[in-house]
C-alpha cells in the first residue's frame, strides 16, 4: 500500500522539485540573455542629468542610471559617425578598422540605379567584416537595427541585412538622416514612404516616433526568443527638429537664432528645439524600458545606453557652450580631445548589474563585441582589439585592462591619440609632417588644459610607440604623409571643433 502511494506521488514530487529549482535559478542561466543597445547621435558627455546637465530634462535615462551602472570613462570608437559605428559592431579600433572616416563610395552606379538611392551613402563595410549581430544571429538570436546605419547602402557589401540583421528600418545614409521628417525610410532594401512629409523638413511623421514604434513592435514579436535590438537613434544630431508639443517645457529658454547659412534646416528657437530633442529621446528610452518590464523581460534583458561621439559644434543652431554639452571636457565632435570621444554609457540588468553604482573602468566601443560574446558564451573572432568588460558589469574582480586605447581620424584636424592608464597623448595635422604629441594626465587634468609633454618625455616616447604599432596603413583611409596618394594637398587650415 505504501509502495503504491509512493509510485502515485512520485510524479507530483518531481514536478514540485522542478518548480522549486526553476524558481531559484536566475533567468539568464536558463535562456540566452536579450540585449538592447541604444546609441544616441552626437549626444555629449554633459547632456544628461545623471552626467551633470542642469537645463535639459532626462528623467528616464537618469532613472536607467539609478537602476544600473554608470560609466565615467567610456569612449566612442571615433569622433564621428560611420567609423564609430564600425568599431562598435566589429570590435576593432580605427587603427585596424575597415571604416575610419565618413567618406562616400566611388562607382556603384548599377547598384545605385537599381535601388534608386537618393543620397550617396557611406563607404560600405566589407563583406568579410564580422559584426556582433552576425555572431548572435548565427546562434539563434532575432536581430534588428532601427535608426541610422551609415555603413553601406542597399545592394552593397555593407547592407545591414548582409551583416547579421534580420530587420533594418531607418536611414541607410547619414546625409539622409539630417532631416527628421524624411520622405521615406528604408525597410531592409525597400523604401517605405511617409505620406505628408515633403523631404524639406516639413511633415506629419517624425522619424523618432517611427523608430520607437518599430522597436516596441519588435519587442512584442520576439519576446519569446533571444534577441539583439540595436537602436542607433539619430537624436540629437542636426537638424534641430522636434514636434511642436515637445517645445512647451523649454519655452522660457533665452534664444539666439542661428544667423549663418549651412546644410542644416534651421529651427526658429534652437535652444528650446535642441533641449526638446534630447528630452524626446529620453521619452523614447522610457517607453522601451517600460515595455521590457511589462513584457516580463526585465530580468533577462541587458539594456545599454550610449552615444556615438561627442556633441556637435556650432552648426545649424547647436550651442554646446550654452548647454555645457561636453561637461568638463575639451573639444567636441570631430576632435580626439576628450569632448569628442568620451561619452555617456549606462548598463541596466536587474539582479545582475548593481543598481545606482558608478564605474571608472576605462572601456571603448571596440569592447562591445567581446563583452556580448562573453555574455552569450559565443566564441569571438581572433583579430580584435577589444576586451570584455562583462566582469565590470557583473561586479566581478577579475577585469582585464587595456594596455592602451588608440584613435586615429583622417579628417578635420587629422588627429591621432593614445590613452594608457591616466596618460593621454594627442597630436593633430598628422597628414602634414611629423607633429609632436601633446601629453595630458587625465586624472589631474580631465579638461586637457596643461600639456606636460616636456616634463615627461619618457611617457610620450612609450605612448608614441603604442600609436605606431596600433596604426595599420589603409589605402582607402590614408593617415600619414607616406601613405598619401600623389597630388594630395593637406587642408589649408586645421581647426579642432
Amino acid at each position: 500500500m505504501l509502495q503504491c502511494a509512493l509510485r502515485i506521488c512520485a510524479p507530483s514530487a518531481i514536478l514540485l522539485f522542478a518548480f522549486v529549482f526553476l524558481a531559484a535559478t536566475p533567468a539568464a542561466e536558463l535562456t540566452q540573455p536579450n540585449v538592447i543597445l541604444i546609441v544616441a547621435d552626437d549626444l555629449g558627455y554633459g547632456e544628461l542629468g545623471c552626467y551633470g546637465q542642469q537645463v535639459i530634462k532626462t528623467p528616464n535615462i537618469d532613472d536607467l542610471a539609478q537602476q544600473g551602472l554608470r560609466f565615467t570613462q567610456f569612449y566612442a570608437g571615433s569622433p564621428v559617425c560611420a567609423p564609430a559605428r564600425c568599431t562598435l559592431l566589429t570590435g576593432k579600433h580605427t587603427g585596424h578598422a575597415a571604416i575610419r572616416n565618413n567618406i562616400q563610395p566611388k562607382g556603384l552606379k548599377k547598384i545605385r540605379d537599381k535601388y534608386e538611392w537618393e543620397t550617396p551613402g557611406q563607404q560600405p563595410l566589407p563583406a568579410d567584416e564580422v559584426t556582433v549581430a552576425e555572431l548572435l544571429q548565427r546562434h539563434g538570436y532575432a536581430t534588428a537595427a532601427i535608426g541610422k546605419w551609415g555603413l553601406g547602402m542597399p545592394g552593397t557589401a555593407g547592407d545591414p541585412n548582409r551583416h547579421g540583421f534580420d530587420l533594418f528600418y531607418g536611414y541607410m545614409c547619414q546625409e539622409h538622416a539630417h532631416n527628421h521628417y524624411p520622405k521615406f525610410l528604408w525597410r531592409n532594401d525597400t523604401k517605405e514612404m511617409l505620406p505628408g512629409n515633403d523631404g524639406q523638413g516639413n511633415g506629419q511623421t517624425y522619424s523618432q516616433d517611427r523608430f520607437t514604434e518599430e522597436a516596441l513592435e519588435f519587442l512584442h514579436q520576439k519576446r519569446d526568443k533571444p534577441f539583439f535590438l540595436y537602436l542607433p537613434f539619430i537624436i540629437p544630431h542636426l537638424s534641430i527638429q522636434v514636434p511642436d508639443e515637445a517645445l512647451v517645457q523649454y519655452a522660457s529658454l533665452p534664444e539666439n537664432p542661428y544667423p549663418y547659412k549651412d546644410k542644416y534646416i534651421h529651427h526658429p528657437k534652437p535652444h528650446a528645439g535642441y533641449a526638446a530633442m534630447i528630452s524626446y529621446l529620453d521619452m523614447a528610452v522610457g517607453k522601451i524600458v517600460k515595455a521590457v518590464d511589462e513584457l516580463g523581460l526585465r530580468d533577462n534583458t541587458l539594456i545599454l545606453f550610449t552615444s556615438d561621439n561627442g556633441p556637435a559644434y556650432k552648426l545649424g543652431g547647436a550651442d554646446p557652450e550654452f548647454f555645457h554639452s561636453a561637461g568638463p571636457l575639451r573639444g567636441l565632435k570631430a576632435s580626439a580631445y576628450e569632448g569628442g570621444i568620451r561619452i555617456p554609457f549606462i548598463a541596466r540588468w536587474p539582479g545582475r548589474v548593481a543598481a545606482g553604482k558608478t564605474s571608472d573602468q576605462v572601456a571603448a566601443f571596440w569592447d562591445m563585441l567581446p563583452t556580448l560574446c562573453e555574455l552569450t558564451k559565443i566564441k569571438q573572432p581572433s583579430d580584435l582589439d577589444g576586451i570584455s568588460f562583462l566582469p565590470t558589469l557583473l561586479g566581478q574582480r577579475k577585469q582585464a585592462q587595456h594596455e592602451y586605447l588608440y584613435w586615429e581620424f583622417p579628417a578635420y584636424a587629422q588627429p591621432q591619440a593614445v590613452r594608457a592608464g591616466d596618460w593621454k597623448i594627442i597630436r593633430n595635422s598628422v597628414d602634414r609632417d611629423d607633429p609632436p604629441f601633446e601629453l595630458y594626465n587625465l586624472k589631474d587634468d580631465i579638461g586637457e588644459q596643461r600639456d606636460v609633454a616636456a616634463e615627461h618625455t619618457d611617457v610620450v616616447t612609450r605612448l608614441a610607440k603604442y600609436a605606431s604599432e596600433a596604426h595599420t596603413p589603409s589605402k582607402t583611409f590614408p593617415l600619414l604623409p607616406s601613405e598619401r596618394p600623389k597630388g594630395y594637398k593637406p587642408a589649408a587650415a586645421r581647426s579642432t571643433p
